[in-house]
C-alpha cells in the first residue's frame, strides 16, 4: 500500500512580509492540528519567542500568527503536497512544490527567504532568484538534535537582525 497523499497548509504572509521562512512540509502533528510547527518538541515557536522577546508558545495559534506577521515574518513550506509515512523529511516522496513564485509576486516588501532545514534548502535553486537574499537555517525539528537551542538561536538571530525583524 503506498503512503498517503498529504496536502500542506496555506501560507501565512501578507504585503508587509519582509522575510519568509520555508519549511519542507508539515509534520503529522501539524497536519492534524492544522497549525504550523505544532509538534511540542519542534523549536520553531520557542526560537521565535526568544527572538521577539515574547512568549508566543503561550498564545492561541491565531494570535501567534498575528504577532509574527506584525513583525514582517511569513511562514510556508516548499512542498504543497507529498506522500509520506510518519513525519521525517527523509520519508517524503512524490512531492509537488508550492507556487513560491506566485506567493512572492504578491509580497512587495519581501527581501529574503530563509529555509528551515536541509530538505527545504534543497529547493534553494528555485527560491534564490525570487528575492535578493536566501539562507539555509538549522532545522527547528526535533530530529535536528546535533544543534543546541542556543546555536540554532544564534543562526536564526543573525538572519532576523539582518532583515530588521528584531
Amino acid at each position: 500500500m503506498p503512503p498517503p497523499r498529504l496536502q500542506g497548509l496555506p501560507p501565512v504572509a501578507g504585503p508587509w512580509t519582509r522575510l519568509l521562512v520555508l519549511g519542507s512540509f508539515p509534520s503529522r502533528a501539524s497536519l492534524q492540528a492544522q497549525q504550523y510547527y505544532a509538534h511540542p518538541r519542534n523549536q520553531f515557536w520557542p526560537l521565535l519567542s526568544a527572538l521577539f522577546e515574547m512568549d508566543l508558545v503561550a498564545l492561541p495559534y491565531a494570535d501567534r500568527l498575528a504577532a509574527v506577521c506584525e513583525r514582517g515574518l511569513g511562514i510556508w513550506d516548499v512542498y504543497a503536497a507529498c506522500e509520506r509515512e510518519g513525519s521525517l523529511d527523509a520519508a517524503i516522496t512524490d512531492a509537488r512544490p508550492n507556487d513560491l513564485r506566485g506567493l512572492v509576486a504578491g509580497l512587495p516588501q519581501l527581501r529574503a527567504i530563509a529555509h528551515n532545514g536541509g530538505e527545504s534548502a534543497r529547493l534553494m535553486r528555485l527560491t534564490a532568484g525570487l528575492v535578493p537574499d536566501s539562507y539555509r537555517l538549522p532545522s527547528t525539528s526535533p530530529a535536528n538534535a546535533s544543534w543546541s537551542f542556543a546555536r540554532k538561536l544564534e543562526a536564526w538571530r543573525e538572519v532576523f537582525a539582518r532583515h530588521a525583524l528584531i
